[in-house]
């Protein structure tokens, strides 16, 4: 038995006539230059054996190849290229088996496709998830995919950019077989060793012929191309993966590949592929904080909530989805009912939609449970408040947590607003209170807001952390101030938005600008979706502490006074008849903010979608440099991941902050400092955009961690 390693992470071992080429590149195996060299070099020992029948690829630890190396990302690129070596291993003349466990994804799956047999054990998931970051299959995904199973499957894979499990992959095609075991080097060899024992052929993916029914193969093409224009409105690369399919069923193998790299280049030169790796990156930053580092999390086995409102309702579905046993407190009877319907509620949608069984419904409602005294809470490791938003109220009930919890245990606040130093003073345990802001519907939206007060033990933001881990959640820890990250910028561009309505651009303008920008939804119809009657509350909370000389716009208190609320409402700034999701233009909410332009002795004027745009965008990044200069936020990333969970903002431009980048700072400036001469005191620039400029940085060069 011959042993050679070929790199440190790539080895080859004989194992009778069975070439074993194991990659073993921790954590993940993903595919750096020693891989792509020790990969080609393996073909090279196999063809020069003549002992050698097959060859097996496998690869060590949890996985066999995640997919590319995030730490080569926009360095020069390295001899063998992926599409070299896969050709390599394709072109070889004895035969290659791919043996899968664990991720196979992006070039992983590409490698594997060019081997030629599949074996996969169930833990495997095998994807060509680069749409997600921009891009597409660059080595043969999207020529050899289509050739494997067909155009409307290949499609469906690649712009989803979704894992499939060993048995779909076995059931489309991609796969040869479904391994009886989880072992897939035993498993693997075994079927090298029957495919020898056959003299099983060379079977290259590039000659496969899943595309000889033309006609449904140009027919997928046609419905994917009308289908991502309509869903993927502005982005980049889900055309050209269309593009690059398409030359599958067209060109000859060769030629196709040679249109798949140049589409790729392409791809590589958008700025939408910058913007999506940022947020790819930014969302592994975010898991950062100097309380994450310091301190391990406290145990997370049961949760209390008080409050079965709707957002009570999401953080108990969020945790009970999580495997934890939940308890919830309401005032009475009625109240505790309506809080357990609201539960229910989320499942029976589930099982209505076929994504749920009554029985595991009834598995997940065995861990909830419901009472009207604090008492319940005594033995719980977390308890999470979601009640009205009022001081005095949250402040009553942290005094009763106060009185029952155990010692240790994290008493959290999911406040939106209010002062959370203040509800902390209130406990005889500061240290254990924190902050966990939950976005609605809170078991959907991933964004948790983790607000650290001034005596909070730093274990206590670090089971924050955790508990978002648990709950599939992206955590962003921010500072305590009004509204926190998210809220307190919104209430600013919001503004801006609300004196572009007076100064004459109709919400609906507004609203399809914020679209077309790659939104799906304009702030209007945000605010009817939240409910007009929260932001009026909280504006009359204001009332008395607002500048008398800041600019106030009137028009959604004219609409919250006739109780036009929104959808809750049937209208809001839009009518939303017989009960409709989708609204439509009201004439006398335009009435109405022309009544209001001519009480303020405003002249109305007209706004392109460009003026819209980069009003709203200014107002957003000046207050994000504020929170960023305020240490409300860590650092600029922080803004941007906040925004990509939590407020819609297009994925694709990588958040405001790396928006603002990809503009120039200069340009944002300028803008702040045009539109100050008409509103001087709302269009303040921030110290800290003023300062990068000054300096010639960008707000990237503040997301470096130490």
């Amino acid at each position: 038995m011959a042993f050679d390693a070929l790199s440190e992470v790539v080895k080859t071992e004989r194992q009778g006539g069975v070439l074993v080429v194991t990659i073993n590149n921790p954590p993940v195996n993903a595919l750096g230059v020693a891989v792509r060299r020790g990969l080609a070099a393996a073909m090279d020992v196999a063809e020069a054996d003549s002992a050698v029948a097959a060859v097996l690829i496998v690869g060590a630890g949890r996985n066999f190849i995640a997919g590319a190396d995030i730490r080569e990302f926009g360095k020069p690129p390295q001899p063998p290229s992926l599409p070299e070596v896969c050709s390599r291993i394709e072109n070889c003349a004895k035969p290659v088996v791919a043996a899968i466990h664990g991720a196979a994804l992006g070039g992983g799956l590409e490698v594997a496709l060019s081997a030629h047999y599949r074996l996969a054990v169930s833990s495997a998931k095998l994807g060509l998830p680069e749409v997600l970051l921009g891009l597409l299959p660059g080595s043969g995904g999207t020529q050899r995919g289509p050739r494997l199973i067909g155009a409307k499957a290949a499609l469906d894979l690649i712009l989803s950019g979704r894992h499939a499990s060993a048995k779909e992959a076995f059931a489309l095609g991609l796969i040869d077989r479904l391994g009886e075991g989880q072992d897939a080097l035993a498993e693997g060899l075994a079927y090298a060793q029957e495919l020898v024992a056959g003299q099983a052929p060379v079977r290259r993916t590039r000659d496969a012929a899943a595309l000889a029914d033309t006609e449904a193969s140009r027919a997928a093409v046609d419905a994917a191309r009308a289908d991502t224009a309509k869903k993927s409105r502005g982005l980049f690369s889900p055309m050209k993966i269309i593009e690059a399919v398409e030359a599958a069923l067209a060109l000859p193998f060769d030629e196709g590949m040679a249109l798949e790299r140049k589409l790729f280049l392409q791809c590589i030169d958008s700025p939408q592929r910058a913007g999506l790796i940022h947020a790819f990156f930014a969302e592994r930053e975010v898991l950062k904080a100097p309380e994450t580092k310091a301190a391990k999390p406290r145990q997370l086995d049961s949760a209390g909530i008080v409050g079965g409102g709707t957002m009570g309702a999401g953080i108990a579905v969020a945790m009970l989805d999580a495997g934890m046993p939940v308890t919830m407190i309401e005032r009475d009877e009625p109240s505790l009912a309506r809080g357990r319907a609201h539960v229910e509620k989320v499942y029976d949608g589930l099982i209505k939609k076929g994504r749920m069984t009554p029985e595991a419904k009834a598995a997940l409602m065995a861990r909830f449970s419901g009472a009207m005294s604090y008492d319940a809470l005594a033995q719980v490791d977390i308890v999470v408040e979601a009640v009205f938003e009022d001081l005095a109220v949250k402040k009553a009930v942290f005094a009763e947590l106060d009185r029952v919890c155990k010692p240790g245990a994290v008493l959290a606040t999911n406040t939106s607003y209010l002062d959370i130093d203040e509800i902390a003073a209130s406990t005889s345990r500061p240290g254990d209170v924190v902050g966990l802001h939950f976005f609605s519907p809170a078991n959907i939206m991933k964004l948790l807001e983790i607000v650290v007060p001034a005596k909070v033990s730093a274990d206590v933001v670090a089971t924050g952390f955790e508990l978002a881990k648990k709950l599939k959640k992206v955590p962003v820890r921010a500072g305590v101030c009004d509204g926190f990250i998210g809220n307190r910028i919104l209430a600013v561009y919001r503004q801006a938005a609300d004196h572009m309505m007076e100064d004459g651009a109709s919400p609906y303008d507004i609203d399809a600008a914020v679209r077309n920008f790659g939104y799906p939804m304009g702030p209007f119809q945000v605010s009817d979706l939240a409910g007009g009657d929260i932001g009026w509350a909280t504006r009359k909370r204001k009332a008395t502490t607002r500048d008398p000389k800041a600019r106030y716009v009137q028009i959604t208190d004219r609409l919250c006074e006739r109780g036009w609320f929104g959808q809750k409402t049937q209208r809001g700034y839009y009518l939303y008849p017989e009960g409709a999701r989708t609204g439509q233009p009201d004439p006398e909410v335009l009435a109405i903010i022309e009544t209001e332009r001519e009480r303020a002795g405003i002249k109305p004027r007209a706004f392109t979608e460009d003026e819209i745009m980069r009003r709203y965008m200014a107002a957003m990044v000046n207050e994000g440099a504020n929170v960023v200069h305020q240490g409300i936020a860590l650092r600029p990333l922080d803004v941007d991941v906040t925004f990509l969970y939590g407020y819609g903002f297009p994925r694709h431009r990588g958040g405001p902050m790396k928006y603002a980048d990809t503009v120039g700072l200069p340009q944002v400036l300028a803008d702040i400092r045009e539109f100050a001469k008409q509103d001087p005191l709302f269009w303040q620039p921030s110290p800290l955009l003023v300062a990068l400029v000054e300096r010639g940085a960008d707000f990237a060069s503040l997301n470096q961690s130490e």
